[in-house]
């Protein structure tokens, strides 16, 4: 089924019903499936045809959600962009995609367009998307079960992009084990703060509030104030967050006097919540369930329902509904019960491939290798402990090493360089950067800063730059960043 169906049967079932709500005007699901029409023969008009990708660049948006819809009527992918990227960032993305348009949003139209006039590729005001175009009924619907439609990015360990592709079907499984993870219902209402580029801000709660038939409560970007403020006055019952999101809640003026009993459940992603944030809103009578995954997986794999939520904090869940997991040692063997071994998952909304890289070895006999480590208690919940990988998650955003550290070395007086997580009680993790200087080279941490400034995103920027004459290393030259992590906490 394509998925646009959703939208269309609920204008059918529910007309009156508002399917998403954002700074303050109301969209029934009747006038959502009318502005996936428009937009689906907008699209056709502009040559968009099945396989196709076309990206976005924009805050929060219910046009984006529109366009993905639209593009799904017409078997073609949307490409959302993580707006906080660097400029290089969104060209190296969009020319690996090859993407042939993007739709951009008010506050993005100059860089929108220097990154269209560098790729000759067609660009798209968001409200280019509306209008009443003549034959908004006569696009071909191309887009199938099977057929992609949504090529997420994330960095690689490499420090190329990495891009996940989804299928229709495999979002609207994702919508069912969604639905499971948090008892999703018609008269639901989610309040979504998290960025719609991500797939934690998109597919935990968004769209399978949709597919349940819900309201969504649609944020531009994140401020606790607003949240506190919707939370008081529409009564979401639900919300996903971040480690870096519940701490500016709590920590907000208005958080001890805001009304939370709407909420029955917050769901927490993207990384280990650490318990002092889980026992405030466990204080305030909330429940903090968590949801485990990845961009590659949908992404809920593992979760803590809101009946479990109370009783065992910090958990990562249960496997999902239609979720296979299995926990696997250096060779390929499940480990014993209760041992700790790297996640592996197989299931239905499970991406495709990566965007030219299907042979990828993150895939094994249709297991999803995660890099990340975890056990399982006698009752069944996994419990992440910590990752195989390098990868640093600061205020719910992922930062690969690798790419720091490659753009340092390019530097003529930098010999060494390594990047690591550093502990952080505000955002999770911060980058901190070690540096081994050439012979005879002095540098201080804001020439260091100045070699990274403008060429990746700010949030990536290392937090602290330090500098040693030597890097520990093993036997065959890799770098002991458990060691280095060491000597980070004792300087």
């Amino acid at each position: 089924m394509n998925l646009s169906r959703i939208i269309e049967r609920h204008a059918q079932f529910t007309p009156d019903r508002v399917a998403l709500h954002c700074e303050g005007e109301d969209i029934t699901y009747p006038q959502l499936w009318q502005r996936i029409r428009v937009a689906t023969a907008v699209l056709s008009a502009h040559g968009v045809r099945a396989g196709d990708r076309v990206a976005w660049l924009g805050l929060n948006d219910p046009a984006m959600l529109v366009l993905l819809f639209a593009l799904a009527r017409l078997g073609a992918m949307l490409l959302p962009l993580n707006y906080r990227l660097a400029a290089a960032e969104h060209a190296a993305i969009l020319a690996h995609a090859e993407a042939r348009m993007l739709v951009h949003d008010a506050d993005h139209r100059e860089q929108a367009r220097a990154l269209a006039d560098a790729r000759t590729m067609d660009l798209l005001a968001s409200t280019g998307l509306e209008g009443e175009p003549a034959g908004a009924d006569d696009a071909a619907e191309a887009g199938e079960d099977a057929s992609a439609v949504l090529l997420v990015y994330t960095s690689g360990t490499s420090g190329q992009p990495k891009g996940a592709v989804h299928t229709q079907a495999g979002l609207l499984w994702n919508c069912i084990n969604a639905t499971h993870a948090q008892d999703l219902s018609a008269g639901d209402h989610v309040l979504t703060i998290l960025p719609l580029f991500h797939v934690g801000g998109l597919c935990i709660q968004t769209l399978p509030t949709l597919h349940a038939g819900g309201c969504v409560t649609l944020h531009r970007r994140f401020a606790p104030g607003p949240w506190l403020a919707d939370v008081a006055a529409r009564r979401p019952d639900l919300s996903v967050m971040v480690p870096a999101t519940l701490r500016a809640v709590i920590e907000h003026p208005d958080f001890a006097a805001t009304d939370l009993s709407s909420l029955r459940l917050i769901v927490a992603g993207s990384s280990v919540v650490p318990h002092s944030l889980i026992a405030a809103f466990h204080g305030r009578g909330v429940p903090v369930g968590q949801v485990y995954g990845a961009t590659e997986t949908g992404p809920v794999s593992i979760y803590l329902r809101r009946q479990d939520a109370m009783a065992v904090p910090g958990a990562a869940g249960k496997a999902g509904l239609h979720v296979a997991v299995r926990l696997v040692d250096d060779t390929g063997n499940d480990v014993a019960p209760g041992a700790v071994g790297e996640i592996w998952i197989r299931a239905p909304n499970l991406m495709q491939a990566y965007w030219r890289d299907a042979h990828n070895p993150s895939f094994a006999g249709g297991w999803f290798r995660s890099g990340d480590l975890a056990r399982q208690d006698a009752d069944g919940y996994y419990w992440v402990v910590g990752r195989s990988r390098d990868m640093i998650i600061s205020g719910g955003e992922n930062i690969y090493p690798a790419e720091i550290e490659n753009l340092l070395l390019a530097h003529a007086d930098i010999a060494e360089a390594a990047v690591l997580g550093q502990p952080d009680a505000r955002w999770g993790e911060v980058a901190v950067a070690i540096i081994v200087c050439r012979p005879g080279v002095v540098l201080d941490a804001t020439a260091v800063m100045a070699l990274l400034e403008g060429r990746i995103a700010r949030y990536k920027l290392p937090r602290r730059i330090l500098f040693r004459e030597d890097l520990p290393k093993t036997a065959l030259g890799k770098v002991q960043k458990a060691q280095l992590l060491d000597w980070v906490r004792q300087d």
